[in-house]
């Protein structure tokens, strides 16, 4: 299968992505976290704080904070035990952390480059499970990142750099390539919540989605074969902290010309698998999208928002909201048959939006300094039981705090069709978002490597979504299971430039009847 069939399936054919006779082994599975062995170990304390309130400004970085920042992002924070059917008494029993991830299957991986008081410095892996740093390499590495990420920031400037990689068979061994996919999108959930969690810890963050892969793979000891790195994001205490607008190196540098700097280290480590089986079309993606050298890095020039000749509703002008993101965390959760319907004021719709829209603005190397990445995935979203506007479906437009009429009507039984599985009703939902991109996912100028990114946006958009619903005592349940054409249909994308990214439904619900403990007192 080419790639260009492969990215085309997975998006408008999933059933074709995968072979049909896939079966899963659950017995086989592996961890939801990886486990290295015989290396130091730095415990991390467990005397994470219950609310981040009053936390904004910039704080110390120690070892004590660098670990509440790591558990807030990506920790296990509850195990739940629900049955696996009406019928059996048998109990499922899973471990989740505060971002969502497809399946509940986290098949991210956090690494830190670290230079602070009481650790050495070097790089880290975050050991989720036993919420430690394992030593992986010591040394100061501040030129060797610099040159991987194209001279876009002052390394010195930064007290760390946090690694988002993917680790392919964690949920390959259950979705099959349709994984690849749901990896991109996990990746930007994570990324999403480590931007919101930095906010909160005083930290300056940005995202660096182009860098020499192979050289950063090097560094953390990662087999491409198994393992690549998604993202690294610099960290600084400075509130200046910006990308360079123009880089200063004096000619491009290569994988090649870097590895030699730094011996290979391969880290044994755990996954409990006894029989791991290929994936070649991951690979072979993943071998695409690499970038060898900095001269390959690009800018992205902005594009034009949607527009629309229907009624256009003006949302009331409201307050960025102001919550406490620990309760919120601890709040949210992704219900299936759990909704309940209720009408949504006005406000609410309006804070949910423009929440989700203003603080999606972040740092990165896509755009350099004008932070104007908004309009590479946007928000369009089907309407019913809103104060005061007319049930149907529209394009939000964050420039103007307003909504475009596209369709007018209830759309809900729509939506229900279009549902590869029946897992809700649409019925007692209210507001179903759509996150819409660019049908070519920026080919032109990323490459390959412009489809993993896209869908780590449209994570890291869907993450404030969910954010922001909690916060106003609702929802979200993320879902990639519904028909991409009739939903394009709906919207009247005729524009053969977009398409739908990801679905999430949004609305208040019921408690769900499972057995959940938190794991901090």
């Amino acid at each position: 299968m080419s790639l260009e069939a492969f990215l085309h399936n997975l998006h408008f054919d999933i059933e074709k992505a995968s072979p049909p006779d896939w079966e899963v082994d659950w017995d086989d599975a592996p961890l939801k976290y990886k486990l290295y062995r015989d290396l130091p170990v730095f415990p991390l304390s467990l005397e994470v704080p219950l609310t981040l309130e009053g936390c904004g400004g910039p704080t110390k970085q120690d070892i004590k904070g660098i670990g509440h920042f790591l558990w807030y992002a990506y920790g296990l924070t509850q195990v739940s035990q629900v049955s696996s059917s009406s019928e059996s008494e048998e109990l499922m029993q899973s471990f989740r952390r505060f971002p969502p991830s497809g399946g509940a299957l986290y098949p991210s991986e956090l690494y830190v480059y670290l230079k602070m008081e009481g650790l050495p410095a070097g790089v880290y892996h975050y050991d989720a499970a036993h919420h430690r740093l394992v030593f992986l390499r010591e040394g100061n590495f501040d030129s060797y990142i610099t040159k991987a990420l194209g001279e876009n920031f002052d390394m010195s400037a930064c007290f760390g750099t946090v690694f988002v990689s993917t680790m392919y068979w964690k949920n390959f061994y259950k979705y099959n390539n349709f994984s690849y996919r749901l990896q991109g999108l996990d990746a930007g959930v994570l990324l999403g919540q480590l931007l919101e969690v930095a906010k909160r810890f005083g930290i300056a963050a940005g995202v660096c989605f182009q860098f020499l892969d192979r050289a950063i793979n090097h560094l953390l000891g990662l087999s491409e074969e198994e393992e690549s790195t998604y993202a690294v994001i610099p960290l600084s205490a400075e509130p200046s902290f910006r990308f360079r607008e123009e880089r200063s190196m004096d000619r491009p540098v290569t994988s090649t010309e870097l590895l030699p700097e730094l011996p290979d280290i391969q880290p044994e480590h755990y996954v409990r698998s006894q029989r791991i089986r290929e994936f070649p079309m991951l690979t072979k993606m993943n071998e695409a999208s690499m970038i060898e050298s900095t001269q390959s890095f690009r800018r992205i020039n902005s594009k034009n928002g949607a527009k629309s000749e229907g009624h256009i509703a003006a949302l009331p002008i409201v307050k960025r909201l102001s919550y406490d993101l620990a309760s919120v965390c601890r709040k949210r959760f992704s219900p299936e048959m759990d909704f309940v319907l209720g009408k949504v004021s006005q406000w609410q719709l309006a804070a949910l939006l423009q929440e989700a829209t203003a603080s999606f603005s972040y740092r990165n190397d896509l755009d350099g300094k004008n932070e104007s990445n908004e309009n590479r995935v946007s928000i369009y979203a089907c309407l019913y039981n809103v104060e005061d506007i007319q049930d149907g479906a529209y394009h939000y437009d964050s420039t103007t705090h307003s909504l475009q009429q596209i369709q007018s009507g209830d759309q809900r039984l729509r939506l229900q069709y279009g549902m590869t599985l029946d897992i809700m009703n649409f019925q007692q939902v209210p507001i179903c978002i759509h996150v819409v991109g660019e049908r070519d996912h920026s080919k032109t100028q990323l490459g390959y490597r412009g489809y993993r990114i896209q869908q780590m946006e449209a994570g890291i958009l869907v993450q404030k979504l969910l954010l922001a619903s909690s916060a106003l005592g609702m929802n979200g349940h993320p879902l990639l299971g519904f028909d991409v054409n009739m939903c394009d249909e709906l919207y009247k994308i005729d524009d053969p430039r977009k398409t739908s990214l990801i679905q999430i439904p949004i609305g208040y619900y019921r408690d769900r009847p499972w057995l959940m403990g938190s794991l901090h007192s």
